[in-house]
């Protein structure tokens, strides 16, 4: 059990609280807080961050942009996307509980692919394996506004990046001294770095230290009760050695992740990783060379889940110009539960319900 989400997630329905109140009391006269757009908009924004805590709640002064969980200061650098090893002999990763969000889509073979997006959290030990970029990953990247972080690219996603000022950090082509090599593992699947070096590969580069960062809606206590139970959770992308699965546990409020039947756990503190929202969503996936390197549609939209608290609500998802992924049913945005969220892509095909089961 992840000890740190649990106690963030149950102090983020006090932060929540804290700041609705606020916000009633400045209809009534006092000062005007930051107020978030309404759920249905889409448009990318600045992180406000401004939930303020009665004195003797200080943790909860704050709320971290991309999980809505309390932080102790305002949360203002701008995002990493570290491009992970999901590949067997890369695991189990170093970092991965101390993300804000991952992603998990594949790359060619197969294979999946880890994109974990840091932002609030500091810690001291890797990250890793880092492995290379693809266009698609360069978008999830900048979707967040992050500096993205890999070792090496396919030759579509090197040309986008190369002359293109964009904020990237490539241990191969322009930022080896950022990384380095774990002995104990056999290359590639042996590349890590910290955060504290990737934020100083960053100033290096003279990358902005801010960049705009999407607002997420959170809700502490969805009313998902209608919805169909979703304890369980089984999520099959191509290969029978990437089957993920996911067991809810109704005390901490978090999802256990597994692979292949074992605990999916991250070596630097032997956790087993853990999210409070699940999203598995359908997009159109096309292999456009022998080497089998894929073209993922990330733009259309499509048939999705979210899953929370225990319950799946089937919904559909869309991505507008300059946002993030938005999850809408019956004409509104779906909102999260405040804490890490884990987004997985599938294929259109087979059908969708045979990519995701739940029980």
């Amino acid at each position: 059990m992840n000890v740190l989400h649990t106690r963030y997630t149950r102090r983020a329905a006090l932060a929540l609280t804290l700041a609705a109140g606020i916000a009633a009391l400045s209809a009534c006269g006092g000062s005007k807080p930051t107020v978030a757009p309404e759920p249905s908009q889409t448009s990318s924004a600045e992180p406000t961050g401004t939930a303020s805590a009665s004195p003797d709640t200080p943790e909860a002064a704050f709320l971290a942009p991309l999980t809505g969980l309390p932080v102790e200061e305002e949360v203002t650098k701008r995002p990493l996307a570290i491009m992970i090893n999901n590949f067997k002999a890369a695991r189990p990763q170093s970092g991965l509980t101390h993300a804000d969000t991952v992603w998990e889509i594949l790359a060619e073979g197969g294979i999946t692919r880890l994109v974990g997006i840091f932002q609030s959290q500091t810690f001291d030990e890797p990250v890793g394996p880092i492995r290379s970029i693809r266009p698609y990953l360069i978008d999830i990247g900048e979707w967040y506004g992050g500096v993205l972080v890999h070792a090496g690219a396919s030759n579509d996603a090197l040309a986008l990046l190369q002359h293109s000022g964009k904020a990237d950090l490539d241990e191969i082509n322009n930022a080896g001294a950022y990384f380095h090599r774990d002995k104990s593992r056999k290359a590639p699947h042996n590349l890590y770095s910290t955060i504290a070096k990737l934020r100083e590969g960053a100033a290096k580069h003279k990358y902005p230290e801010t960049a705009p960062v999407p607002f997420v809606s959170f809700d502490a206590k969805p009313d998902v009760s209608a919805e169909p139970a979703a304890s369980d959770v089984e999520i099959m992308f191509q290969m029978k050695d990437y089957k993920v699965s996911y067991h809810y546990d109704a005390s901490t409020g978090l999802y256990e992740r597994s692979i292949n039947g074992e605990p999916h756990i991250d070596l630097n503190n032997k956790e087993q990783l853990t999210a409070a929202n699940l999203v598995v969503l359908s997009a159109k996936h096309k292999t456009y060379d022998s080497y089998g390197r894929l073209e993922i549609d990330l733009t259309s939209g499509g048939e999705a889940v979210l899953i929370q608290e225990g319950h799946a609500i089937s919904c559909r998802w869309e991505r507008k110009p300059g946002d993030i992924v938005r999850l809408v049913k019956d004409g509104r945005e779906l909102k999260f539960v405040p804490g890490i969220t884990y987004y997985h892509v599938v294929p259109t095909t087979p059908a969708f319900s045979e990519h995701v089961k739940y029980s």
